[in-house]
């Protein structure tokens, strides 16, 4: 008879736990992912209550694959259109709320003796709500559409995405071991470079070519194809030096834009349920009563500084968003927890080795505290407002009422709003323009132009591989350059007639885009001519001037923002 595998049995161990524990928390009415928990606990090496699991080399590898599926699903629960719908007060509150708690997470890692790293990825741990179980409180509670609810949801959505962005950055900061400026300043560079390009180039291809071939795809084919993309994207981020979960996240926001979202989001969901299991359980299985025991101190501290912290920074937030204290107050104590992300981040120093074990306990130990206490943060939050109310001063009625509409006022008539209008029109074409530019001159420096040049190796080849490199970055360039963008605005014609300085200013824009154009130029021309620099910048700044005058080019760039608009823009079907 066949021996089962290991792997098979401990499995077989996992999910029957895990069954009957979230099974008895769904009756207790609390979280699953507190089951998944226990449940790891309960199989994990410090529990002898239940055979443990044998090999967790094997299921590490498994919980590795439920944060992939995890921050996939998350992708595809991810819009643009939903981003920009949260408004200024959710990402005003979650920038104060965010950093305000590394800093603080830092402060009492360094305070506890901690290392450098290890004080960092604590103030990374604590400055993330746990999306599920907020949602939870609200569907109990019946708070989801009230306007502290809201506000909440977007800040939960900046804190996703910001999320991903401190792990990439986390990871470069492992690795070097230092806190060299220019070094991350590079690293994030990369960062924006491949989120762009893959974003970009994704919209244009995956949403077209599955809504052409959507007779063909039934639910197996769908549900292998967007797998297939999952785990393809997060080796591409591995291989492009950033984190798995990355890859993951922008392959699930690039498919949340097609026709198809809604079908790959109920395909995927059970994949993403169990081996989002096997993941909270491998959480539960680093758990030691004994560490806990060991480290009751610094549990009961950072608890402390979760609950103070989160709550106190949060509402300041959400009041310098300029929402009412009422509001403010309320939004305050529903984040005043920690959850799934910390466990990401904590597994990731691990990985890294630059955190030690007992921290991992440490944060689950205060994620399970805060994660009880926030129903009730939530259910009171009104009532102690009540009681704060009562000790404002009278002169204080803006803290109560809000500065939202005086600010927006004031907005209006405060010129300085005018400039933010029309950098917010240029600077989004202009960087995807240029990242996609940048992407042509890579591709043509390490592919197009050897390749030329082996099949003509003398002065015509060079000229040919220049000509052939700038061919495909010119709609782009043109994108750059183009003159339509502000001038078919009515607020550069504001700022223009205004004074004469900021005639100057609008100039100096438009002359700047145009130098970012020949300084691509010449990224493709000065390695192919290097002893010819002077001629190269005049030839440089005839092509910048002859694209950016091209009414063909204009039809291309016109074509391409269309398309592009049109996928951003089309609604999703329910089925």
């Amino acid at each position: 008879m066949t021996h089962l595998p290991a792997l098979v049995a401990d499995l077989a161990l996992i999910l029957i736990t895990a069954g009957v524990v979230t099974i008895l928390f769904k009756w207790l009415k609390q979280p699953v992912v507190l089951g998944y928990i226990v449940a790891g606990f309960m199989v994990g090496p410090h529990m002898h209550l239940l055979p443990s699991v044998a090999d967790s080399e094997n299921i590490a590898t498994w919980s590795e694959i439920g944060i992939i599926f995890l921050l996939f699903a998350l992708g595809l629960e991810f819009r643009f259109k939903k981003l920009l719908e949260v408004g200024g007060s959710a990402l005003i509150a979650a920038i104060v709320n965010m950093g305000a708690m590394v800093g603080v997470g830092y402060a009492a890692g360094y305070l506890m003796g901690w290392t450098n790293m290890e004080s960092i990825f604590l103030g990374g741990m604590i400055s993330m709500a746990s999306t599920t179980i907020i949602i939870k409180a609200f569907n109990d509670l019946g708070k989801q559409k009230e306007r502290f609810a809201s506000i909440v949801f977007g800040i939960l959505i900046i804190e996703d995405i910001a999320a991903i962005l401190m792990m990439v950055i986390f990871s470069t900061l492992a690795a070097s071991q230092t806190f060299e400026g220019m070094q991350l300043a590079a690293s994030l560079l990369r960062l924006t470079f491949f989120i762009v390009i893959c974003f970009v180039v994704g919209i244009f291809v995956i949403p077209p070519v599955l809504k052409k071939l959507t007779r063909y795809l039934n639910d197996e084919t769908l549900l292998i194809a967007s797998c297939g993309l999952c785990l393809g994207m997060a080796l591409l981020a591995q291989v492009a030096g950033f984190s798995a979960a990355l890859g993951a996240f922008i392959i699930g926001s690039i498919l949340a834009e097609t026709v198809q979202a809604r079908r790959i989001e109920r395909l995927v969901q059970p994949l993403k349920n169990l081996f989002g299991a096997v993941f909270f359980v491998s959480v539960g299985m680093m758990i030691a009563p004994g560490l806990i025991a060991e480290h009751i101190a610094p549990i009961l501290i950072l608890t402390a500084v979760v609950l103070l912290g989160r709550i106190i920074l949060a509402t300041l937030g959400v009041i310098a968003s300029g929402e009412s204290l009422k509001v403010s107050m309320q939004a305050g104590f529903s984040l005043a927890q920690i959850g799934e992300f910390s466990f990401i981040i904590a597994t990731l120093g691990i990985q890294l080795g630059v955190i030690s074990d007992f921290i991992y306990p440490i944060v689950v130990a205060v994620s399970v505290i805060t994660t009880f206490t926030t129903p009730y943060g939530v259910k009171y939050a009104e009532a102690i407002y009540g009681k704060v109310e009562k000790r404002i001063p009278k002169k204080w009625d803006k803290l109560r009422v809000g500065y939202a509409h005086i600010r927006q006022k004031s907005a209006d008539d405060n010129p300085s709003n005018d400039w933010l209008t029309l950098l917010k029109i240029l600077f989004v074409p202009v960087l995807i323009y240029f990242t996609l530019a940048v992407a042509v001159v890579i591709l043509a420096r390490v592919a197009l132009i050897p390749f030329i040049a082996e099949q003509l190796p003398s002065l015509l080849g060079k000229i040919a591989a220049a000509a052939l490199s700038i061919l495909l970055m010119s709609p782009f360039l043109y994108g750059i350059t183009s003159r339509r963008r502000p001038q078919s605005n009515s607020v550069f014609f504001k700022l223009l007639k205004e004074n004469h300085f900021n005639k100057g200013v609008l100039i100096l824009l438009n002359l700047s885009r145009t130098f970012l154009c020949i300084l691509l130029i010449l990224s493709v021309l000065l390695p192919l001519f290097p002893s010819a620099t002077g001629a190269l910048i005049f030839v440089s700044i005839l092509i910048a001037i002859f694209i950016s005058f091209n009414p063909r080019y204009e039809r291309q760039t016109k074509k391409i923002e269309a398309a592009f608009r049109e996928t951003l823009n089309s609604e999703r079907p329910e089925h």
